[in-house]
């Protein structure tokens, strides 16, 4: 892959080249992917996505993290699609041609960012201690599914719906 497209896909098209917060700003620019993906496909559409972009990005990223000493670059957002895409996993049957659940992204983006900076269990583990491309996608992995579990947790027991 040569770096220029290695850097396209790193950075969402672009997006993790934000001078602030390059990761919220990837996870916001996910949101209409992981939108259009769970409408039209449910959870086959996150899954299938998620899984491809995983492989592309994790190639992609370590093309970039192989010529630098900074081995998780601020401007590598393509980890934070992933999570994001699989902070949606337990609530796509809500999401499957369906509108009325649009707050469930809102509570899937809050969701997803807490437990990626927070960065507690799992996702502490491979970040400290899995220095490269893995590491740095395996960790977005983690906080994703970590926010699944949240987000499915609150809309099984939200007491209303919006």
């Amino acid at each position: 892959m040569s770096e220029k497209f290695a850097n396209f896909i790193a950075t969402y098209g672009g997006f993790g080249l934000s001078p602030k917060a390059p990761g919220t700003v990837g996870s916001v620019a996910t949101l209409p992917l992981a939108f259009v993906l769970a409408y039209f496909g449910g959870i086959y559409g996150i899954v299938v996505a998620a899984i491809l972009i995983f492989v592309i990005g994790t190639i992609a990223t370590d093309v970039i993290v192989s010529k630098q000493e900074d081995k998780d670059p601020k401007k590598v957002v393509v980890d934070e699609v992933v999570g994001q895409l699989l902070t949606f996993l337990l609530v796509a049957d809500d999401l499957y041609r369906n509108t009325h659940n649009w707050w469930l992204y809102i509570v899937g983006l809050l969701a997803f960012r807490f437990f990626d900076i927070c960065k507690m269990g799992p996702v502490r583990w491979f970040d400290r201690n899995v220095k490269n491309a893995y590491g740095v996608m395996m960790d977005d992995v983690c906080a994703g599914l970590m926010a699944a579990f949240a987000v499915w947790l609150v809309k099984a027991y939200l007491p209303t719906h919006f």
